[in-house]
């Protein structure tokens, strides 16, 4: 089902189409603003953002722009403002569909797509089989039959390349086949009027915008920050009356219904100067399904990118707090060893804040939709398969666990999980990643490496009704664990919580003879 009607609205649930959405009356968070900007400001502009976050809808708008659709923009910020009505020819590349796994699928798919404009604008087909001569020769020809300058809108232009890395042969093949078609952008410059790319990554390292000079990335611009994606006012002005259905339906305050949308889906940061934004796709969801679950993760796992984190030997629970200057997040692409700032380009990761004297931006996971999921995908990397086939790894035991306030029946359960670890595995990074996962997976609040006024704690694990405080050692003593919980107060932040307290001490034995966890557990006293 592609849409929900509530309060008599309808909300665009996978609808990409500007000239759909105003004509059917579906519900549109106006970006009129932000298309003017572009074409007043720019000509050769890139726009990396994550997937499912509004740059299909983007670029349809900015096709309905110069299609000279001023009726279709009555009422929106674009429709007050002095701009060019005019219509121009508009070349729309959407590279989205198409299957890339195999030899001749880039050059089929820009084939069709040149065919159909050639058939459109009565061009007559170049003798070339190459992509990128037929698109130059369309654009030539439409500009000296026309007496206009082509528009040239490509949608998901690096969907070619994912996926395919492990076939370093197709992968090169698509790549050059793609640096040739995007060459015209600058070749052709006295035919073409405005261009835009969109994509979740730029591939500079790989060459392919490396004779773009003339290319404005704005991805990371602090004019075009909200560009994609909604601020918190623009959620509650258009779906008020879904978030107060939603909360209606779990009973409970509106207010609460919002923190907990906030917490789960807002968060993305593209600029320093930018507003926190929402994921729209996994907003629309929640709205219709009422209820809130990881809906953007579902539409595409990022299965390399666990792999490369557990590869690289990337500890799970410092992924939050990584720091990266400009030019490392923004000029990588699939091809980078820098894991990180792929994570960031895919939306894995957003700024938490950011350093100008340095330079240096900091970054976490966005929100809870996309921290719990990412460590649904992770998980599984360090726990054999036998362990779920056994019965040693059953995640709504270690939740029960944890939200019912069973500390103990948890630690015996981390305790046999850890003896389904291979050998090789049975070491310090393995052990924490695993118990942050978990704490994750189980839907609690968990902090790694939380600074108190004496020092900071392994973990803190923080559910509705409980508080947990580890600390771990390693091949040293549970006793040594819980002198220092006690003596760096750790736990001295609840002392006023309502919230029952747990103190536990930890030690991961890595001596062949003596391999396991051991630990103790303590009751915080309250006066």
């Amino acid at each position: 089902m592609a849409e929900q009607t509530i309060g008599g609205r309808i909300y665009p649930i996978g609808i990409q189409s500007f000239q759909k959405i105003i004509e059917e009356g579906y519900t549109y968070v106006d970006k009129t603003f932000f298309v003017a900007k572009l074409v007043k400001e720019t000509q050769y502009v890139f726009l990396s953002r994550p997937r499912r976050f509004g740059k299909s809808l983007l670029l349809s708008t900015i096709h309905a722009y110069f299609d000279g659709r001023r009726d279709l923009f009555k009422g929106l910020a674009i429709d007050k403002m002095d701009m060019d009505w005019t219509p121009r020819p508009v070349l729309h590349f959407d590279l989205n569909t198409g299957k890339y796994d195999q030899p001749e699928g880039l050059l089929n798919r820009l084939s069709a797509s040149l065919t159909t404009y050639e058939g459109r604008f009565g061009i007559l087909p170049s003798m070339e089989s190459d992509p990128a001569l037929r698109f130059e020769n369309l654009i030539n020809g439409i500009h000296q039959d026309t007496g206009k300058k082509v528009v040239i809108l490509v949608d998901e232009y690096d969907k070619p390349l994912l996926g395919i890395e492990e076939n370093p042969e197709l992968y090169e093949k698509n790549q050059r086949m793609l640096k040739g078609f995007f060459s015209n952008l600058k070749s052709m410059d006295d035919h073409i009027e405005f261009a835009m790319l969109t994509g979740v990554a730029r591939f500079s390292k790989v060459s392919i915008f490396s004779d773009l000079n003339n290319l404005d990335d704005i991805s990371m611009e602090s004019g075009y920050a909200n560009i994609c994606g909604w601020t918190e006012a623009e959620l509650t002005d258009n779906f008020e009356f879904g978030i107060r259905e939603l909360a209606k339906f779990r009973a409970e305050e509106v207010s609460l219904t919002i923190k907990e949308l906030r917490e789960y889906y807002d968060g993305y940061l593209f600029a320093p100067n930018g507003s926190r934004l929402y994921n729209p796709f996994s907003i629309l969801k929640a709205l219709k399904a009422k209820a809130i679950l990881p809906y953007w993760f579902d539409t595409g796992t990022p299965t390399f990118l666990a792999n490369r984190i557990r590869k690289e030997g990337i500890d799970p629970e410092s992924l939050n707090g990584q720091t990266q200057s400009y030019s490392e997040l923004i000029a990588v692409g699939l091809g980078t060893n820098n894991v990180i700032a792929l994570m960031f380009q895919t939306g894995y990761l957003t700024i938490d804040s950011y350093d100008a004297r340095r330079q240096i931006y900091t970054l976490r996971f966005p929100n809870r939709e996309v921290e719990v999921a990412f460590a649904q995908n992770l998980l599984p990397l360090y726990v054999p398969a036998t362990s779920a086939i056994n019965g040693r790894f059953n995640l709504q035991a270690f939740k029960d666990n944890l939200y019912y306030g069973d500390p103990y029946a948890f630690m015996e359960r981390l305790q046999a999980l850890f003896k389904d670890l291979p050998v090789e595995d049975h070491r310090e990074s393995t052990y924490r990643a695993v118990t942050y996962l978990l704490c994750l997976l189980s839907g609690t609040e968990a902090i790694p490496e939380r600074h108190s006024y004496k020092g900071r704690s392994d973990l803190e694990v923080l559910t509705t009704d409980y508080v947990y405080v580890f600390e771990f050692k390693y091949d040293k003593s549970v006793e040594e664990a819980m002198e220092q919980i006690h003596s760096r107060d750790y736990a001295g932040r609840y002392a006023l919580d309502p919230r029952t307290v747990y103190l536990i001490g930890a030690n991961f034995n890595e001596k062949k003879e003596e391999r396991g966890l051991q630990y103790e557990i303590e009751r915080m006293e309250k006066n």
